[in-house]
């Protein structure tokens, strides 16, 4: 063959390519696939960040910082439920609507965040959230009737959806799957701990000057968590802005309703965080009744246990990048029954001990499937934050049902009621973590099992 025929054949295939060319490009320089749902992954993208690199210490700690924030926030009433009962003269199944109410709007919140974040982005929306959460908190503190309480909390709980709708889709663009279901675990650890600290000095700040001054000392930690998170943050290199339109955010959620493990995860969430929250919502009112009597500080200490479910959720995070999702959360979920089932034990030390072993369960479960949400909806090509705000929707639906329903349960029949509520909820969550095991993975067969 001569020359001159060699050149035609080898040029044949870049003309066939012309048309794709000429396709529209996106603002980065990045060609926009065809028909791709998700947004976190396309051809010329940068490299996820690899393991050991600065921006992945960075990316982590921010987050965990931002998780810290939140957390505070949202529950910072959680222990102080029995004197607002006192000082607002409402029953305790209403106080409970300090928690209840924000988780809700944060529930709502989360339909609009997640769909936003797909189109203007990740880092901007997680950095107005906490801003606009944390002068909510302020105006909380100040709230002058318990109307007005209500309606700043249910406020500050759509302020706050921005983190949780795209934090987890952030880490799983952005880091390297061999580091990302770590970071996870490390996230959800802070959500551990900052509901562990908010509680903690809620608690002692009430006993010192009262419910404002514990919720603007909660203010205060935000705002802090908020500067830092500004200057740790990386930026976003792997996000593709998605299409503006209805069509395309329609398109979006069938696809994350349309997956049976999806379903199945969202399913999981709603009834582990209902029964968890349930059970920290009457515990004040049980730690402050007799035998027991103890002072609202007193009482918050028993929100160290969540100093375990924050290295619960990591080492869950490194156990399912190793062994696999589908391995790790049926465990998680007979653990946080097993706790749960032994709070029901009289003496305070053997109740402690029990909520400890609950919280362990709850967030090591909670870690891992947040993860998995996010790597599904990647795997199968379907939009990562559209699909984490979906979870989290279901997760505070969950926690506003049933948390609500928790200080109806303390009314009839005490913490034998809350205790039947619960396990429940736990025992069925028991039943669709053992078909979550048995569901298949679309990552290709050579891949390591921590994901899809």
């Amino acid at each position: 063959m001569g020359l001159a025929a060699r050149a035609r054949r080898a040029a044949a295939p870049r003309r066939r390519a012309g048309p794709l060319a000429r396709r529209p490009r996106h603002p980065g320089g990045v060609d926009r696939p065809r028909r791709a749902l998700s947004t976190s992954a396309g051809p010329g993208l940068p490299a996820p960040y690899p393991a050991g690199d600065p921006a992945v210490r960075r990316a982590s700690l921010a987050l965990f910082l931002a998780g810290v924030a939140v957390f505070a926030l949202l529950y910072s009433t959680q222990p102080l439920l029995p004197e607002l009962s006192r000082r607002f003269g409402v029953s305790a199944a209403a106080s409970t609507l300090t928690v209840s109410l924000t988780t809700l709007t944060l529930a709502v919140g989360l339909l609009v965040a997640g769909p936003l974040s797909e189109r203007f982005g990740r880092t901007r929306l997680v950095t107005l959230s906490l801003a606009a959460a944390t002068l909510l908190g302020v105006a909380c503190a100040l709230a002058p009737s318990w109307g007005v309480l209500l309606g700043a909390r249910a406020a500050q709980g759509l302020a706050l959806a921005g983190l949780p709708a795209v934090a987890v889709a952030y880490l799983n663009e952005e880091l390297d799957a061999s580091v990302a279901g770590q970071a996870t675990g490390l996230y959800v650890g802070g959500n551990a701990l900052g509901g562990m600290a908010g509680r903690l000095l809620a608690g002692a700040l009430a006993d010192v000057g009262g419910w404002r001054l514990a919720v603007g000392g909660i203010a205060v930690l935000g705002a802090l968590c908020t500067v830092a998170v500004l200057w740790l943050l990386p930026p976003s290199r792997r996000f593709v802005p998605a299409q503006p339109g209805l069509r395309t955010v329609a398109r979006s959620a069938r696809a994350v309703l349309s997956d049976p493990v999806l379903l199945g995860l969202y399913l999981l969430a709603a009834l582990l965080m209902g029964a968890f929250v349930a059970v920290f919502n009457a515990l004040g009112f049980r730690l402050e009744s007799p035998p027991y009597g103890l002072s609202a500080a007193l009482a918050g200490l028993v929100f160290l246990v969540y100093a375990f479910g924050s290295v619960a959720s990591t080492t869950a995070g490194r156990l399912a990048d190793r062994h696999g999702r589908r391995a790790v959360v049926p465990v998680a979920v007979v653990v946080m029954l097993v706790g749960l089932l032994a709070t029901a034990a009289g003496p305070l030390v053997l109740v402690v001990a029990a909520l400890a072993v609950m919280t362990v369960g709850f967030f090591a479960a909670h870690g891992v499937a947040s993860g998995w949400v996010a790597a599904r909806a990647r795997a199968g090509g379907r939009a990562t934050a559209q699909a984490a705000s979906t979870y989290l929707f279901a997760y505070y639906v969950g926690s506003s049902v049933v948390g609500a329903a928790a200080g109806r349960a303390w009314t009839a029949a005490g913490w034998s009621g809350v205790v039947l509520l619960t396990a429940v909820l736990v025992v069925l969550g028991c039943g669709v973590a053992l078909l979550l095991a048995r569901s298949t993975s679309l990552l290709q067969p050579g891949n390591p099992p921590v994901g899809g």
